[in-house]
């Protein structure tokens, strides 16, 4: 299964890099068809990972997946799983 990773630890500091980041790869899987996209906001102090929920909550992305599932092994991670 393909799968894009976007790994927010070099701009976790770059406001608005990390939304353009976060489309990016949301209408990549879409275009592509591809299944799974995982987020790695990283562990910190959770701010970051507060941030790619709320993105992802917005009802212009939400419509876009299936399914977010928070990694329960790994508080730094997230996945969006789409159906084509």
């Amino acid at each position: 299964m393909a799968k894009i990773v976007l790994d927010l630890h070099d701009i976790f500091n770059k406001g608005g890099m990390i939304e353009t980041e976060l489309n990016r790869v949301v209408e990549e899987a879409v275009e592509k068809k591809i299944a799974l996209v995982e987020i790695i906001p990283g562990k910190g102090s959770g701010q970051l990972k507060k941030r790619v929920l709320r993105f992802c909550a917005q009802p212009e992305i939400k419509k876009l997946y299936h399914r977010i599932e928070k990694d329960d092994k790994n508080f730094g991670r997230i996945f969006l799983h789409f159906k084509h």
